[in-house]
Parts: C-alpha cells; sequence; structure tokens
C-alpha cells in the first residue's frame, strides 16, 4: 500500500477564531500553522488567504506573500491554494492565484447548497474554465466532490478532453447541502472513480476522523485542518492544526502506513519533482 498523504487545511474561508482562536489570519499565524503541520507530517498545506482581521480573499498579491513566507520555513512542501475562494465570488477572482507559479491548486466540481441562501457556484462551463487554465499553466488539480454527481462529471470532462489524466480526487464530505460522510458514503464514492486515479478523504466536523480512518485502511488519502473541523475529540478544541495531524500520523502507525514525504506525495500523485520556480 502507497505512503498516506496527509493534507492540512490550516485557514479556510469561513472559520473564525471565535470559532478557534487558532485559526489563522496573519501571514505571521499562516506561516506559524503551516511549518507546524509540516514538521507533523503533512506534505501538502492547503491554503485560504485572509486579510488580517479575517476576511477572506483571492487576492494575488496576498497568496503570494503568504506562500513565499511558508516556502522559506517549509522548502519542498506542496502549497495547494484554493481556487473556491469564498461563495459569491466571481471566478476571475478565484483563479486569479493560478497566475503564480504555483504547483497544485483545488477545482471544484460542481455547484452545491451550502446552508440557508448561500450557494457554491460551480457550472459546467466554470469547470471547464477553471480546467483550462491550470492545464495550460500545468497546474495540478486537486478535483473536489462533494457528492456522486461531482465525481460524474469529472469523468464525462475527462472523457471529452477538458479534464485530464492524472485524476486525483478529493471526497467532501460531511457539508451541510452535500453528501453525508458515512461510511456507505466513503464506499459509494471510493468505488465511482477509475482504479488507476487516486483520492483524498475530507471529512467535515465529526465526520474527520472516522472517514481518515476508512480512507487509511483502503489505501486513500486523507485532509484534516482547522477549516473542515475545530474539535480534537467532542467537545475539546484541537489546539492547532499541527494536533489534528498528529492524530492522523497515530491512526496510520496503528494501522501500520507509513506517512509520505512531499517528495514521495508528488511521485503518488504523478506530479511533477519540485521545482525551485515554485518559490517566489
Amino acid at each position: 500500500m502507497n505512503k498516506l498523504i496527509i493534507t492540512c487545511a490550516i485557514s479556510g474561508a469561513e472559520v473564525m477564531k471565535e470559532h478557534n482562536p487558532h485559526v489563522p489570519y496573519t501571514i505571521e499565524e499562516m506561516v506559524k500553522e503551516a511549518s507546524a503541520a509540516y514538521q507533523a507530517g503533512a506534505s501538502i498545506i492547503h491554503l485560504h488567504a485572509r486579510y488580517d482581521d479575517g476576511t477572506p480573499t483571492q487576492d494575488k498579491a496576498r497568496y503570494e506573500a503568504i506562500i513565499k513566507a511558508i516556502r522559506k520555513r517549509c522548502h519542498d512542501v506542496i502549497i495547494q491554494p484554493s481556487t473556491g475562494g469564498a461563495v459569491g465570488m466571481s471566478k476571475e477572482d478565484r483563479i486569479a492565484v493560478a497566475e503564480l507559479p504555483i504547483e497544485m491548486a483545488t477545482l471544484d466540481c460542481g455547484t452545491l447548497n451550502f446552508g440557508g441562501d448561500d450557494i457554491f457556484i460551480n457550472t459546467e462551463n466554470d469547470i471547464k474554465y477553471f480546467a483550462k487554465v491550470m492545464h495550460n499553466r500545468a497546474i495540478y488539480p486537486e478535483l473536489e466532490c462533494f457528492e456522486k454527481g461531482h465525481v460524474d462529471t469529472v469523468l464525462r470532462l475527462h472523457k471529452k478532453g477538458f479534464i485530464h489524466a492524472p485524476l486525483h480526487f478529493s471526497f467532501v464530505l460531511g457539508v451541510n447541502g452535500g453528501m453525508s460522510g458515512e461510511s456507505r458514503d466513503f464506499h459509494f464514492m471510493r468505488e465511482s472513480i477509475p482504479s488507476d486515479a487516486t483520492y483524498s478523504v475530507v471529512g467535515i466536523g465529526r465526520y474527520e476522523f472516522p472517514l481518515a480512518k476508512l480512507a487509511i485502511e483502503h489505501g486513500g488519502h486523507v485532509r484534516v485542518g482547522l477549516e473542515d473541523n475545530i474539535y480534537i475529540e467532542k467537545g475539546v478544541l484541537a489546539e492547532g492544526n499541527s494536533a489534528l495531524v498528529e492524530k492522523v500520523v497515530a491512526m496510520a502507525k496503528n494501522a501500520n502506513r507509513d506517512i509520505a514525504t512531499p517528495k514521495e506525495a508528488r511521485k503518488i500523485l504523478k506530479m511533477k519533482e519540485f521545482d525551485d520556480a515554485f518559490i517566489l
């Protein structure tokens, strides 16, 4: 079985310090959380930019400053900016970060209700647009799927030549308005992708660690982080992103599965080798 790739989503666009005081806003806080997660075993840092007051932003200059600062502390870590941004942002704003020399980014593969009146819009043409930009700029897409229909969309667009192999899926389960995160849901998603594709699982809230366990046992990979879950156990706030990563590392150790380094993660995902061009 391949080594386990751990992604850490350190900030997100919605979770705030009033939810967990360790959520990073400033560049210095982003570096601290990313570095601690990296040292704990994360080989990919999933990144949403924030301004110092916590406001989410897809501003290219802000991303550049954050990425440059993280890279100084974590030279070879895979930095994966979000192109999801926050609800209500235009697709042009969301994809602006792709103008930077990044190696990987998320590609959201369908529209989703986010509760109340919030709709996370990703039309088929949006998906094609994001996929084309990433392909033209040699950015490796992580295919974020919140339900089975999103997987089907990926497979159809792959067949038509809009999305290119290798295919790496991210099953985001437990979002309000999306697919739940029960064991049956995990297996349904896992069994719906091609045998030569890879996948990572994102469990929202209480689903984070049960889904991590399933992914570890079935050869998948895992994302954790304060974007997805603020608790280390029921009712106990996590003391930073690294605590969540450390818990997954311990779970993997109990299952006799080793943790992938960034170099090993790139090989497993069939990415390009690390290039100093990614150092801004």
